[in-house]
């Protein structure tokens, strides 16, 4: 029985011997066998104290990054526009951009914002100075609801009609 327990590994008798190496300790004479240039060859770029390169370089080489072809386009015209679909807005008695934004719907940087969706709806709502595609349109007006549009003047002065 005595054996046996002592067969048994035990958190004591773990051993760690070979867990970890010593650092290199460099600049430490000849002998050590990284003395004299510490392990850095001789002159160049990256033998110098300070002497990083980023990431991508390669020598002065046109970088792969930039030789590769771009593609795609982001258009910064449209970043202050969103889409909102009819779903959102059931249950809001008015939809106006200030609405949209206290919900949480859209964010403080959307400027102009359009309803889309012909999914029917429960509540009468009211919406003010916000696109609407005809699907939802049908949807708001058959619910109750009614969409005033803002017409923009020549004199840029706001103007409130009722479709």
């Amino acid at each position: 029985m005595s054996e046996d327990l002592k067969k048994t590994m035990t958190l004591n008798s773990i051993s760690d011997e070979g867990s970890s190496k010593n650092r290199k300790r460099v600049g430490r004479g000849i002998g050590s066998g990284t003395g004299k240039t510490s392990g850095r060859g001789h002159k160049g770029q990256k033998s110098r104290s300070g002497g990083k390169i980023r990431p991508g370089f390669e020598g002065g080489q046109m970088p792969l990054q930039m030789r590769l072809p771009k593609f795609g386009f982001s258009s910064r015209v449209n970043n202050s526009f969103k889409e909102v679909n009819i779903k959102n807005i059931d249950g809001m008695d008015v939809v106006n951009l200030k609405t949209l934004v206290e919900k949480k719907v859209i964010s403080k940087s959307i400027k102009k914002v359009k309803i889309f969706g012909d999914t029917s709806i429960s509540s009468k709502v009211t919406v003010e100075g916000i696109a609407v595609s005809k699907g939802a349109k049908k949807s708001i007006e058959d619910a109750g609801g009614k969409i005033l549009e803002i017409n923009t003047n020549k004199d840029n002065q706001k103007e409130v009609s009722t479709k």
